[in-house]
């Protein structure tokens, strides 16, 4: 399971209330799809000692439920508890790959081209799955927010544009890290690459987050103020 996995967010469509517990509900899905599989690898892993494989399998289970539970019983498909799933799957696979210290390092990427790959397609289907992530961050649990963004998805292109945005940075990001650690296993050093690699994820997740927040955190942040602000008047 990559670090990069921290960074995929899950839907936050809970009803918003007022008042200072009013963000609670809208958290709850992140930390049921991305929070408790991701500390439960790393528990069951470094904690309980078990086996890659075996960690991955158990962590698993939860959100292999979410998603089924959301097939089966409301009808619709929970996007982010299938990618983790996915992402573990591919996890699994890749653990099992054996060879030469160049292809154990370009099998790392893996994971990240996976969640790359799950993030643009769902842009593609008209359903950016990194702004389920965002979106709490943005309301803050505050009911007239979370009308305004609502509105402003409904009637603002430039507003559908900024969130559709967001999530084909993170996945352009995703996918060419991907590339970079591939090309790096292959022509640098292997001494070189085994740390080397740790940086290119890190800067990757650095570029992202800066250019997510230029060209579309702050945008949807001044749209929802001045659509709140034209409410008020």
């Amino acid at each position: 399971m990559s670090a990069t996995t921290i960074e995929i967010s899950t839907e936050a469509t809970a009803v918003v209330a007022t008042g200072p517990a009013a963000a609670k509900p809208s958290f709850l899905p992140l930390i049921m799809d991305v929070a408790v599989p991701l500390a439960s690898y790393y528990l069951l892993k470094n904690g309980f000692g078990m086996s890659t494989v075996a960690a991955l399998a158990w962590s698993s289970v939860v959100p292999a439920v979410r998603t089924l539970w959301s097939l089966v019983k409301e009808r619709t498909f929970n996007g982010l508890a299938g990618l983790i799933l996915l992402v573990n799957v591919v996890g699994l696979l890749l653990s099992l790959v054996a060879g030469d210290p160049r292809l154990m390092l370009a099998k790392d990427s893996g994971v990240s081209s996976v969640v790359g790959i799950g993030i643009l397609l769902s842009v593609r289907l008209g359903r950016p799955m990194m702004t389920q992530g965002m979106k709490p961050f943005l309301i803050k649990g505050d009911a007239a927010k979370n009308a305004a963004w609502e509105r402003l998805l409904a009637g603002s292109e430039r507003f559908r544009q900024a969130e559709r945005t967001f999530s084909l940075i993170w996945g352009a990001a995703l996918l060419g890290e991907c590339v970079l650690r591939v090309v790096g296993a292959y022509t640098l050093p292997v001494d070189t690459m085994v740390w080397l690699g740790t940086v290119v994820m890190v800067a990757t997740i650095g570029l992202a987050i800066l250019l997510s927040g230029r060209f579309a955190v702050v945008p949807m942040e001044k749209l929802l103020e001045q659509e709140l602000a034209g409410r008020t008047r």
